[in-house]
């Protein structure tokens, strides 16, 4: 039995686990522009669309049973989900957000010595999930701020538990083909779980990729998440969902607080997943957009990455006057907010949501101003 520590040896307080303290806290994307009247919050890549009505509706007869606990196994969700994706709903599970699906995988799954593995530019929350299970995270570079699939089998070891790829990435915009993530499957050791993160999967329109739904479905070690805050509207409910084989939907479940969505989003995302129309709407948006803010922001000298998602990560340089840090305060005071992106190790850059027309030209314009030493 090991010693009861003494009082003289004990700690004057509680001590965190080891680990915990080696997180770095998520820090969203600002929403606010001080002394500006009317601000453009293109920094969080929230749809400009808005939820759609039927979703709105849904919502607000929700409130009407305020007294009553949610359903803990969010019946009604999984089945418009399985309806709108044919799926079972039994291989489906709801979280509040994507995030707390992401986290739970590495709960349930990674402990002290596990190691995690997840691009150099992925997701901090991967990081974070990481840490907060007693794992070691572990950074796989990437090429061309793309995930590079045999760097990231490269840095798997025994040790390895899981493996974290979102598809497309963020903040990049960046997308593997779908081939890739089957090589990246077929290199993993079996006893390691893939996540195949698709928040932003419905914006993408290239033919050579796929959200990973078949491999989560045919595979024993695949989950893939999804959300609804991104192309849905809801990101202030917080919803996400997986599919993943039975057996890690199982021991995910057995992780997952009771009532972890409340009765309103489950109520406004069974309507937002049936409403296909306001989905088409929002794909179009992003596809007129997308490409137009990517070429008239080349056109001022900057470069974009190429991105497939409803963002674009734009690059400056460290010449004073035009750095990264520089223009987000221009654009600040003319109240547009987009999001620096130095926590992900790209500190010479900014990313912008695509917003409205309004906000799209804005940007453009203030982009123009600012490196053209205009005043702000």
């Amino acid at each position: 039995m090991s010693a009861v520590p003494t009082r003289s040896s004990a700690p004057a307080r509680p001590e965190p686990r080891p680990g915990v303290l080696a997180i770095d806290a998520y820090v969203p994307g600002k929403s606010h522009a001080p002394g500006v009247a009317k601000v453009h919050k293109l920094s969080s890549n929230e749809t400009p669309l808005g939820p759609s009505e039927k979703a709105m509706a849904a919502f607000a007869e929700a409130g009407r049973k305020l007294e009553a606990y949610p359903d803990g196994a969010a019946h009604v969700l999984r089945e418009a989900i399985g309806r709108a994706y044919g799926l079972d709903p039994d291989r489906i599970i709801c979280g509040n957000g994507s995030d707390e699906l992401l986290s739970l995988a590495a709960h349930t799954y990674v402990g002290p010595g596990d190691e995690v593995v997840y691009s150099e530019h992925g997701f901090l929350v991967y990081r974070i999930a990481a840490l907060a299970a007693g794992g070691t995270p572990v950074v796989a570079k990437e090429t061309n701020l793309t995930a590079d699939v045999d760097a990231l089998l490269a840095t798997v070891t025994p040790r390895t538990r899981l493996l974290y790829l979102a598809n497309p990435n963020n903040p990049t915009g960046t997308y593997l083909p779908f081939e890739e993530v089957r090589r990246l499957h077929a290199g993993l050791p079996p006893n390691v779980l893939l996540v195949l993160d698709a928040a932003y999967s419905e914006y993408v329109r290239r033919n050579d990729y796929e959200t990973g739904l078949e491999l989560a479905l045919t595979s024993e070690n695949v989950l893939m998440t999804r959300t609804f805050s991104k192309i849905h509207g809801l990101a202030a409910l917080r919803i996400g969902w997986a599919v993943g084989p039975a057996h890690v939907i199982d021991a995910l479940n057995r992780v997952r607080g009771p009532f972890n969505i409340n009765a309103a989003a489950l109520l406004a995302g069974a309507a937002a997943i049936a409403d296909a129309a306001h989905v088409e709407k929002a794909v179009a948006h992003n596809e007129r957009w997308l490409p137009w803010i990517t070429a008239e922001i080349e056109k001022l000298g900057l470069t974009v990455t190429p991105s497939v998602g409803n963002f674009v990560l734009i690059h400056f340089d460290d010449t004073p006057g035009r750095t990264a840090k520089e223009a987000d305060a221009f654009l600040l005071k003319r109240g547009l907010v987009l999001r620096a992106v130095s926590s992900y190790g790209l500190p010479n850059a900014l990313r912008m949501t695509v917003g409205s027309e309004e906000a799209n030209h804005l940007v453009v314009a203030a982009l123009k101003d600012f490196l053209q030493g205009d005043a702000p």
